[in-house]
């Protein structure tokens, strides 16, 4: 194939893409469901025991809907990497099939076999699960309370340079070309969630970052788009910004903390959200979500920690992380007074307790008591 016909069929492929977008579903309005089922899966090594802290807290807090209906917490058995082996399916059929039956997912950590396991060649759960449920936007929250800073990103992730990135084209020994695409409803549909989340966690200020005075096709398009799905919020302050500014704003003190919601592209968003968790205490501190139109996934950041369980240590497993993805669920569902709650009560443990996951200091099950006792 010359570069030509590649450059071709590269083309032809995002245009299918496009037409496919444009059949799915556009973002569910969960102030309009009669029913919200969360599925919850516990994953592998330290998976269950966070998961049934997260679990118990849920129940309590949730106790009300959960007894009108409103909530349904639907445990979700099978993916575990000894069925995912057993079948030699990243997500078995079965599993995909419940999970899709929930709107939204709840995950403990699963764990992906490495190349000196032993073990099948097995792609990542979470690659899987993005792509069959289409979660385009990757959400992390930034909070550094003595600064005053509360930031959410809003990073797309299944466009700009990292779509193509694998499918560059070398013309001769001396150019090589990569490639950017930007599509009108994947830039609008992450605009319009950064632009709900906003209006659902009272009005906050929204901040679009490109370099579109250089990228005047691809971001040039981003901005405007994001601009105009703005038009339909306007009680939302909007300001944009280049993305080598934004990143020297986030170290400028005398700025930061006006910042609240950011909707980035791709790559920017890869590299800003790196930086602004680095200011929190290290990328290992922020918690992560991957939103789609009809679904949304929620976990635990760190992995399935196998050591701790052959060392025997599983009960001293820190459930915080997966916590705070629950709070990153409730208020995407627009449960705000609910996630505000459950903050409090987590915050309230990190500082009370010690888990530091060597077998010393406090248990989950500890952790949990604490928590339960603040929600009453």
């Amino acid at each position: 194939m010359t570069y030509t016909e590649h450059f071709e069929q590269i083309v032809k492929d995002q245009l299918a893409r496009v037409e496919r977008l444009l059949a799915s579903s556009e973002m569910t309005d969960f102030s309009k469901k009669e029913k919200i089922i969360i599925g919850t899966i516990d994953g592998d090594g330290i998976g269950p025991i966070i998961m049934d802290s997260c679990r118990k807290i849920l129940e309590k807090l949730l106790a009300d809907e959960i007894a009108s209906g409103k909530i349904e917490l639907r445990t979700i058995d099978g993916l575990t990497l000894e069925n995912r082996i057993a079948k030699m399916e990243t997500v078995p059929q079965d599993v995909l099939a419940a999970i899709k039956e929930c709107d939204l997912l709840l995950k403990g950590p699963t764990t992906t076999p490495g190349k000196g396991d032993n073990l099948p060649n097995i792609e990542s759960a979470n690659v899987t699960l993005r792509r069959e449920l289409d979660l385009f936007a990757n959400v992390r929250p930034v909070v550094i309370p003595e600064k005053n800073i509360d930031w959410i990103f809003y990073r797309e992730n299944t466009e700009g340079e990292y779509a193509l990135g694998s499918r560059g084209v070398d013309i001769n020994e001396d150019i090589s070309i990569d490639f950017k695409v930007t599509t009108t409803i994947g830039t609008k549909r992450l605009a319009r969630a950064a632009f709900e989340y906003a209006k659902n966690n009272g009005n906050k200020n929204v901040s679009i970052v490109t370099k579109a005075n250089i990228m005047k096709k691809t971001d040039g398009k981003f901005l405007s788009l994001c601009q105009e799905v703005a038009k339909d919020y306007p009680g939302i302050k909007v300001d944009d910004w280049y993305v080598d500014i934004m990143a020297a704003n986030l170290v400028n003190d005398q700025i930061n903390s006006q910042f609240n919601v950011v909707i980035l592209p791709n790559l920017y968003g890869d590299i800003i959200t790196d930086e602004a968790a680095q200011l929190q205490g290290g990328v290992g501190t922020a918690g992560s979500a991957n939103i789609g139109g009809r679904y949304a996934m929620f976990e635990a950041i760190h992995g399935s920690a196998p050591r701790m369980m052959e060392d025997g240590i599983g009960e001293y497993a820190n459930p915080a992380s997966i916590n705070r993805a629950a709070v990153m669920m409730l208020k995407h569902i627009g449960f705000v007074q609910k996630a505000a709650i459950l903050e409090k009560a987590l915050d309230a443990a990190q500082e009370a307790l010690s888990l530091p996951g060597d077998g010393t200091g406090n248990t989950a099950t500890d952790f949990t008591a604490f928590v339960l006792e603040r929600l009453s």
